[in-house]
């Protein structure tokens, strides 16, 4: 929920500034390279250092993780070596980790400075290294990724004894870092400075992100604070609270006074665990909690553990001595023993609210300082403010309800959802480490089982051992019953490869299903629809959805003029995140899918490809002089001195004489956005 609440706040205000990014190129951030020695000899082993500065709001991945995973790692490849062997790859220094839900796995990436280094042995005098650092920048602001390549000569010079090590780039002088800018024209680089003003106007929109983040992770911990009142642990203490308070206050005033000292006593003992785990955890801390397999199967068993208490399989007490110390000082009375009677009420409460506390520090794990604490507070605002409202009004117990069987089955109901949740961190950890333990279809299984279940339970055709008799049942209760069959249903379908878009964050990857019936039925639409010749490239290169395309520009065109169709430009990349976003949320919709197939000839331009060409279709860039000659590099300076765009996705729709018919579109994942843009570029096509 907190992903997509984020995504929204940004695409509102993303959407404001449209007009200005489209047609602006993206700096790439600045290199300095320079070896680790200032003082150089034959035979040393030294090493060469990488340092990126990347803009603000950006990040680069790394390439220490699963190169098939998707994003672009970073890489450095040598064209001419003299002086000296490699020792070892390119290794990445203290990059952040984090799992991505869209690519499904573990990756690394840095944020602000990322630094390389790479281990070189020398073996003569004279060092030259002439090549490149290719590497993928991406940001979470607009949704755009962009692959750059740095090429870079570097050259030194060793001598048997100590001798000042010289590195030049061009006219760089002797032992200073080499700043690598390279691709940028003295021109380019006034409107490059000019774009980075432009990309300022998004600096507030992290903060409008986090702010939003937060809002939403509160409203989520207050409600879990409500929930958490109706746990048979916490119910049955409304009584007590309303007892130690009826008779102890010397006057209306005094009475309040204690009321709200004892609700804010709840609020500090929450709070201050929040704020002792954020205290505890940094960002290391929190990226291996979230995505290493020990806490996630440890969090997957504390789940397991308590649904089974819940379901009444044992029963759940701290060491009583321990509790009864608390409740002892809670006796004393005055301000002391108020705040030791709030203690007691966490303590004893804990066999219930520990799980639904857990969870909320668990889904903090980010890194923010601020996220448990407010997380917490949120939690016990709720849990607080009804034991002193009734601490206050002593008179409103008669009008609650009396315990009894429907707080057993609030707590059974609630051991079903445990069960169901724990599944989630098996999940993380099965993604994470390729197990092949919990595919899609097994994971949906498990919950369509437990969903069941606990339908049929709360119909009262399943009693655990606690339960009362159930004479008849309840409209609540109904209501419940009918609201989780709804969902179960909902389930099925997705056992047989249905998307279940509104489950994404919770199920494990479509790539993982063994029987997707819809991966079919698009397969088919595909034989039905043969294009009049066989796509270049299509042998590596693949559209999404069934969707049927070309993936050269120039014979992409020419069957457009043929069919008599506009022409859909899909500039994307293999590690381009957002470009598979929008594929699976955007283009999977039926009105949209529906669009691309029949109304447009399609060709995806993938800027990341590293296919090399014939020499023969080798061009020299009038963008930036260089030689042009993998499918990617072609791709990538089309879209540049064409669009006056390096950024992914980027969708281009042309004429037959290649003028554009709208305004070219980028990240955005209102459906109905992407249909009127598609609807525009149709009607203006027709009027042409």
């Amino acid at each position: 929920m907190s992903k997509y609440f984020k995504i929204s706040v940004i695409l509102s205000l993303f959407l404001l500034f449209t007009g200005q990014v489209f047609s602006q190129i993206i700096a790439p951030p600045k290199w300095t390279i320079q070896f680790s020695k200032n003082e150089l000899k034959v035979g040393d082993e030294v090493k060469i250092i990488f340092k990126a500065q990347v803009p603000k709001d950006w990040y680069i991945y790394s390439n220490d993780f699963d190169p098939d995973l998707g994003p672009m790692l970073t890489e450095l490849e040598l064209k001419q070596s003299e002086g000296f062997t490699l020792v070892g790859g390119l290794n990445a220094i203290n990059p952040k980790k984090k799992y991505d839900e869209i690519w499904e796995g573990e990756v690394t990436y840095f944020v602000g400075t990322g630094t390389f280094e790479q281990t070189i042995k020398i073996t003569s005098e004279d060092i030259k290294a002439e090549g490149f650092i290719g590497y993928q920048m991406c940001t979470d602001v607009t949704g755009q990724c962009i692959p750059f390549e740095e090429d870079f000569t570097l050259t030194s010079k060793a001598a048997p004894a100590q001798v000042s090590e010289s590195i030049e780039i061009s006219n760089t002088q002797e032992e200073q870092p080499i700043t690598v800018e390279v691709g940028i024209s003295e021109k380019n680089e006034k409107e490059i400075q000019a774009e980075v003003v432009e990309e300022r106007t998004y600096i507030s929109l992290d903060e409008e992100e986090d702010r939003g983040g937060l809002l939403g992770f509160m409203l989520i911990a207050f409600l879990a604070g409500l929930a958490a009142l109706l746990t048979p642990c916490v119910f049955p203490m409304i009584p007590m609270t309303v007892t130690f308070f009826t008779g102890r206050a010397k006057s209306r005033i005094s009475g309040i006074r204690n009321a709200f000292l004892y609700g804010f006593s709840i609020i500090a003992i929450y709070t201050i665990a929040g704020t002792a785990v954020a205290a505890i955890q940094g960002p290391e801390f929190a990226n291996w909690l979230s995505t290493h397999w020990i806490p996630n199967v440890f969090f997957f068993l504390i789940f397991i553990f308590f649904a089974f208490a819940f379901l009444g399989m044992f029963e759940l007490t701290l060491p009583s001595g321990f509790v009864n110390k608390m409740d002892a000082k809670a006796d004393k009375g005055g301000m002391t023993g108020i705040f030791f009677m709030a203690f007691t009420l966490v303590l004893v409460s804990f066999s219930c609210t520990g799980p639904i506390v857990g969870s909320i520090l668990i889904s903090s794990a980010g890194g923010a300082l601020l996220k448990p604490i407010l997380g917490m507070f949120a939690f016990s605002m709720a849990f607080a403010i009804p034991f002193t409202l009734f601490a206050v009004f002593p008179e409103w117990l008669n009008s609650l309800p009396k315990s009894g069987g429907w707080l057993n089955s609030v707590k059974v109901v609630l051991g079903f959802l445990e069960l169901a949740l724990a599944f989630k961190f098996l999940s993380v950890a099965d993604q994470v480490y390729h197990w092949g333990l919990l595919d899609r279809d097994i994971y949906i299984a498990i919950w369509v089982v437990i969903f069941a279940l606990l339908g049929f339970y709360l119909l009262g055709k399943i009693r655990t051992k606690h339960d009362d008799p159930l004479d008849y049942i309840g409209v609540p209760r109904l209501m419940l019953a009918i609201i989780t069959f709804v969902f179960v249903i909902y389930l099925i379908p997705g056992l047989w490869g249905a998307p279940l878009k509104a489950l994404s964050g919770y199920l494990p990857p479509m790539a993982t299903h063994d029987f997707n019936i819809f991966e079919n039925r698009y397969a088919a639409a595909t034989t039905e629809n043969k294009l009049d010749e066989v796509p270049k490239y299509a042998d590596f290169l693949h559209f999404p959805h069934g969707i049927q395309g070309y993936f050269d520009y120039d014979q992409a065109l020419s069957a457009a003029k043929r069919t008599g169709k506009p022409l859909f430009i899909d500039f994307t990349g293999h590690g381009c995140v957002n470009c598979r976003e929008m594929e699976a949320r955007v283009w999977s919709d039926p009105q949209v899918l529906q669009r691309l197939k029949e109304d447009f000839v399609m060709v995806a331009l993938y800027i990341d490809e590293r296919y090399e060409l014939p020499e023969s279709e080798w061009y020299t860039s009038e963008y930036d002089g260089k030689v042009k000659s993998t499918i990617g590099k072609q791709n990538a300076d089309f879209q540049i001195t064409q669009f006056n765009n390096n950024a992914q996705p980027y969708y281009v729709i042309l004429d037959h004489n290649e003028e554009l018919l709208v305004k070219p579109k980028a990240y955005d994942t209102n459906i109905q956005n992407f249909v009127n843009f598609l609807e525009e570029a149709k009607t203006e096509f027709t009027r042409r």
